[in-house]
């Protein structure tokens, strides 16, 4: 494919949610809230994996709980999109995503950026004649969207595929077109800018300096790649960022009065395609007037943790464990320096808990000495995400505890979380691999003869030795089974599979990893517009 052919399919940006900020209005009138409802177009929820991660718990009867919104750009064609994006109509492409990370306060968020050329597995997806893909390994994160080659994109599949990554469960899928980026510019009269220097490359033209722009010039100042900055989609990105920042700080500055809000209210949702959750301009406000309390000061957006890879020339590996970091922070609604926001109770900061024979989770048992007997037991191995040599990897893990008559099942697939099966009487047995195995589900299943282990995306192999994170089980051996570099095993390195089963306390403060692809919403624009 041309270079041209690539930048024609870059998206324009993510702005989602300054679209749905600007819906949080009340006493419209029925009949714009009906003319919004006949704008806003919804994709089918059927393309969504049945095995997703959990949803979260709140601490408290009515408590609120955070929420996570993907945010995606289409470079669609059709629909009188080429008009701003130049091309022909074809597949529709994805090339920046934002996953928003709202804190059940209601008063943080986090915007993870992720790369579009991070190689990852792209799960199981529905394609449009209804049959569902094999899992695809070591494929871009954009090839996402491309599955089943639609004018308009697949937006269920990159939700599952962000689902399958992080281990977060997405509440709300949003994606946003050229025409939205042009309309919703427009309608707030232009938005602040800093270009870094003078462009006039493939027919991008803008000028050196701190600007507004509306319309034209920001689709093309967030399409923009070659002749701007370090040319490069990481440092994109960073202007995309500060862009949405720009945008957020705009519409807060004019106030909610009907005046502003009602002309970009209607170019946001003839923009949109949104899952079937938001799927009414009700349900929209609903979401909107939930985020209302979130100042400026208090939205972070963060690239995650990244860098070249060495697998794949011009692709980008996920930084392991630092964006494991990222995704439990997440999942435990922690802030990015590890503080409690109420979902989790401050002094939670335990590790693994694995979960009882009910799915609760509870601590971890004792790791105290089996018999020989014991040792002796039956365990089956299944690989329950389809990665060559998963099971391998788990079963050496286990017969290097001592455990004697281990084998493999018949692989599966599509598993998010690893399942600990057992007969009763072999109780201890389970809960001995549960300590192997941290956040695996143990279930009783009476006349199964035996423990079967099915492992998860959620498995990794717990660093070997005698320091943090080794676990003494089965007579005290400590676990030494997988990769340096954090990834799954089995898996080709730079393509993770899922998020890694929580190990041990967090680290204080920030993680250089995430800090330094960090920065504010309210940050100044012209500040640190690439990575290098």
């Amino acid at each position: 494919m041309s270079g041209s052919s690539r930048r024609r399919r870059v998206i324009r940006t993510v702005i989602g949610l300054a679209a749905v900020l600007v819906l949080s209005v009340a006493g419209a009138g029925a009949w714009f809230y009906h003319r919004l409802d006949t704008n806003i177009s919804t994709f089918d929820a059927g393309g969504v994996a049945t095995e997703r991660p959990p949803a979260p718990v709140p601490t408290a009867p009515g408590a609120s709980v955070p929420v996570n919104v993907l945010l995606l750009g289409s470079d669609t064609r059709n629909d009188g999109n080429s008009d701003l994006g130049g091309g022909d109509e074809g597949v529709g492409h994805s090339d920046t995503a934002i996953l928003l990370h709202v804190y059940a306060d209601r008063k943080h968020a986090v915007g993870v950026s992720i790369p579009r050329d991070t190689l990852v597995t792209v799960p199981s997806c529905r394609l449009p004649s209804g049959d569902w893909t094999k899992p695809r390994t070591n494929q871009m994160f954009n090839e996402a969207f491309t599955v089943g080659e639609s004018p308009k994109g697949n937006p269920a599949c990159t939700q599952n595929t962000v689902e399958s990554l992080t281990g977060l469960r997405i509440d709300h899928t949003i994606v946003v077109d050229f025409k939205g980026v042009a309309a919703m510019t427009d309608a707030i009269n232009g938005v602040e800018v800093c270009v870094p220097n003078d462009v006039n490359s493939h027919d991008i033209k803008l000028r050196k300096g701190l600007q507004k722009i509306a319309g034209q010039p920001a689709v093309d100042y967030l399409r923009a790649r070659y002749g701007i900055g370090d040319n490069s989609d990481i440092g994109r990105m960073k202007r995309q960022q500060a862009f949405l920042s720009s945008m957020i700080r705009k519409i807060q500055s004019q106030g909610f009065s009907l005046p502003t809000l009602l002309p970009l209210a209607d170019a946001a949702t003839r923009s949109l395609t949104v899952d079937e959750g938001l799927g009414t301009a009700m349900k929209l406000v609903d979401f909107a007037q939930s985020l209302q309390q979130i100042k400026l000061s208090d939205i972070t957006f963060v690239t995650t943790p990244w860098r070249f890879s060495v697998v794949q020339k011009g692709r980008v590996d996920l930084v392991h464990p630092d964006v494991d970091t990222l995704w439990r922070l997440l999942r435990e609604d922690r802030t990015l320096d590890g503080q409690s926001t109420g979902l989790v109770p401050e002094a939670d900061t335990a590790g693994p808990t694995p979960a009882a024979t009910d799915g609760t989770a509870t601590p971890a048992p004792a790791a105290t000495p089996l018999s020989p007997e014991q040792l002796a037991t039956t365990v089956t191995v299944v690989n329950g995400v389809g990665t060559d040599g998963l099971a391998g990897q788990g079963s050496a893990a286990i017969r290097a505890q001592g455990f004697t008559n281990v084998s493999l099942g018949a692989t599966t697939g599509g598993r998010l979380r690893t399942e600990i099966a057992y007969d009763p009487p072999y109780k201890a047995v389970a809960d001995q691999l549960a300590t192997l195995f941290p956040g695996a589900r143990t279930t009783v299943e009476p006349g199964s003869e035996g423990v079967t282990v099915t492992l998860g995306r959620d498995y990794r192999p717990v660093p070997g030795g005698t320091g943090p994170g080794s676990r003494p089980v089965a007579g005290g051996t400590p676990a030494a089974v997988g990769a340096a570099t954090g990834a799954p095993v089995g898996a080709p390195t730079g393509a993770p599979t899922g998020p890694p089963a929580a190990t041990g306390p967090l680290p204080s403060g920030v993680p250089s990893a995430i800090a330094e692809n960090s920065r504010n919403a309210d940050a100044d624009p012209c500040a640190n517009l690439t990575f290098g």
